[in-house]
């Protein structure tokens, strides 16, 4: 008779506990659970007893009625997920937007909006160009996003890409790149970039009607080569995007959609706005995903927690702002999420 090859016991340790816990408040079924212990090797009593013990658990008791709280917050947002497929999946064009209408129609509400008609008073929209650039800043040193496409999480280490050079050697290349994400002038090298390029600040009009326009250099410059890609993510604060030259494609995603969009890390998704992997990523399938294209002379809000992708479609230049009228300070709140 061939001998009887006896299984090995497996006891339960914290992080069986954990498992236990986690299923039992995912709904697991405790005949489920102690069928796959069982499976695992743990001894029928031991099964028993740690089950009973996480059932009657007050620590388990406690997390239970967090998670009650937390599904009626998840509530909330599929409510509002299903109101916003009443409205027109376009993102609508408003010339010259009120002050009192952007603040009750969209500022408030955050819903995203492009505003025609604000920047008519820019110097810099009949000014600036790359020879323009060249003339007036290009002896200065500058920082940019460089060696992108080596890293497919460039933004999250945007750090480790920072790189200087004369602002007329990015110029060229830019000029001379086509269609590239390799480098890029983004708002995260503005510490470097602010001073070295003031005069081109003085190009830039604050917009009264929405900004509260204290100094003349409060916002962010961005400008590189069409191809430059922004991933999917949201920002903490409210924005605006100002094109100045060039075209971005954006799609948006409203801040309702954050437990559809595998938010993997701060608030970044791997999720690849060129392409949605439906099968990688199944629960996008029931996402709504705006898409507009910004061209020069428009300004789009993006509202305080909308997820967003930005393309460049041609040689762009675009300006940022946070300076709102209104509160706009949401970043402290922001929850500082722990690993255990």
């Amino acid at each position: 008779m061939a001998p009887v090859e006896l299984k090995p016991v497996v006891h339960v340790d914290n992080e069986w506990r954990r498992w236990i816990a986690e299923n039992l408040l995912l709904d697991g079924l405790p005949q489920v659970i102690y069928e796959q212990m069982m499976r695992a090797g743990i001894p029928h009593e031991e099964a028993v007893q740690e089950l009973q013990q996480a059932m009657a658990s007050p620590y388990l008791n406690g997390a239970q009625r967090l998670r009650s709280r937390l599904a009626k917050h998840d509530w909330v947002l599929e409510t509002q997920r299903h109101m916003n497929r009443l409205r027109s999946t376009e993102v609508p064009r408003r010339h010259k937007l009120s002050r009192e209408e952007f603040l009750d129609a969209y500022y408030t509400a955050g819903r995203p909006v492009i505003i025609t008609g604000m920047m008519e008073d820019w110097p810099a929209m009949t000014t600036w160009g790359l020879d323009y650039f060249k003339q007036r800043c290009g002896d200065r040193e500058v920082e940019i996003q460089f060696g992108r496409d080596s890293d497919t999480q460039y933004e999250l280490r945007k750090t480790a890409h920072r790189k200087t050079m004369l602002f007329g050697d990015y110029v060229e290349m830019v000029r001379n790149a086509g269609c590239s994400n390799d480098f890029y002038m983004t708002a995260y090298n503005e510490g470097k970039n602010r001073t070295a390029l003031a005069e081109l600040w003085r190009d830039i009009v604050q917009i009264p009607e929405y900004l509260n326009g204290e100094g003349s250099t409060q916002g962010f410059l961005w400008f590189g080569p069409p191809g430059t890609i922004t991933p999917f993510h949201h920002d903490l604060t409210n924005n605006f995007m100002a094109q100045v030259i060039g075209r971005k494609r954006i799609l948006l995603m409203p801040a309702c959609e954050v437990a559809h969009v595998y938010n993997h890390e701060h608030c970044f998704t791997h999720v690849d706005g060129r392409q949605i992997d439906l099968q990688r990523y199944p629960r996008m399938a029931d996402v709504q995903v705006l898409s507009c294209t910004l061209n020069p002379g428009e300004v789009l809000f993006l509202p305080v927690g909308c997820w967003h992708f930005v393309e460049g479609l041609d040689i762009s230049v675009t300006v940022s702002f946070t300076n709102f009228l209104w509160d706009n300070d949401f970043t402290t709140e922001y929850p500082k999420l722990q690993a255990f």
